[in-house]
C-alpha cells in the first residue's frame, strides 16, 4: 500500500496542476490505452501510452509533476480510481494499461486476463526483438479489480516496461529531462499497434461515443 489510499485522499494533500494532473482523450475504436503512474512517477509510460493510442484509441494519463517524491502519488492498480480514468475504462472494451518496473535489463512483462490480446502482444515484440520474460507474480495483472481489468469485457493487458528498456526509449528518465523518443521507442510503439489492431471494434457497437 502507497501512501494514499485512494484518489480523494490524493487529492486532499496534493496540488492539481503543481502536483499532478490528468490528461485524457476519446477514441472511437473502443480500445483504451492508460498510464496511471505517468510523468515523474514511472517515466516514459505516459509517452509509450499516448503513443500508442495514437489517434483512433481512447488515451488516459495521470501524471506525476512534484520535483521531488513523486513516489507519494502511486496509487496501486487495484485501488486507483480516478474518476476520468474510471469513466473511461468502464466504457471501454479493452484497456491496455502502460506501467514501469524496475530492471538494468531491457525487457517488457505482458500480464492482465486477456490472454488472446496478451499472446499477441508478446509476439509482436518479440519478433520486434524484445525480451518479454515469464512474469513476476505481482506484475501478471490478473486482479480482476486492476483497473486494466474493470473495461466492459472484464479483462485487458498490462505492460510493465523496465527501467533499462525506458532508458533505451528515452535516454535520461531523470526529472526535468526533455524524454527524446529514438528508433528503439518507435519499434516498441509500432509492435503494440499492430498488435490490438485485430481487437478494435466497429464505431456501431463501440459504447464510447
Amino acid at each position: 500500500m502507497g501512501k494514499y489510499s485512494c484518489f480523494e485522499h490524493l487529492r486532499a494533500n496534493e496540488s492539481r496542476g503543481a502536483d499532478f494532473e490528468v490528461r485524457r482523450r476519446r477514441g472511437g475504436s473502443g480500445i483504451a490505452v492508460i498510464s496511471i503512474h505517468g510523468g515523474t512517477i514511472e517515466p516514459g509510460t505516459s509517452e509509450v501510452a499516448e503513443a500508442v493510442a495514437g489517434a483512433d484509441h481512447s488515451f488516459y494519463t495521470f501524471r506525476g509533476m512534484k520535483k521531488a517524491g513523486n513516489q507519494d502519488l502511486h496509487i496501486t492498480s487495484t485501488i486507483f480510481d480516478e474518476p476520468d480514468a474510471l469513466e473511461i475504462v468502464r466504457c471501454s472494451e479493452t484497456v491496455i494499461s502502460i506501467h514501469g518496473c524496475s530492471g538494468e535489463e531491457e525487457f517488457v512483462h505482458v500480464g492482465g486476463i486477456d490472454f488472446r490480446l496478451r499472446e499477441c502482444i508478446e509476439e509482436r515484440l518479440r519478433q520486434a526483438g524484445f525480451k518479454t520474460p515469464r512474469r513476476l507474480w505481482s506484475l501478471r495483472g490478473l486482479d480482476k479489480r486492476n483497473i486494466c481489468n474493470l473495461c466492459r469485457r472484464g479483462m485487458g493487458v498490462q505492460l510493465e516496461i523496465s527501467k533499462g528498456l525506458r532508458a533505451r526509449m528515452f535516454g535520461d528518465l531523470s526529472y526535468g529531462a526533455d524524454l527524446q523518443c529514438s528508433g528503439t521507442f518507435n519499434e516498441f510503439i509500432h509492435a503494440v499497434r499492430k498488435a490490438i489492431d485485430p481487437f478494435k471494434i466497429p464505431v456501431e457497437k463501440n459504447h464510447f461515443q
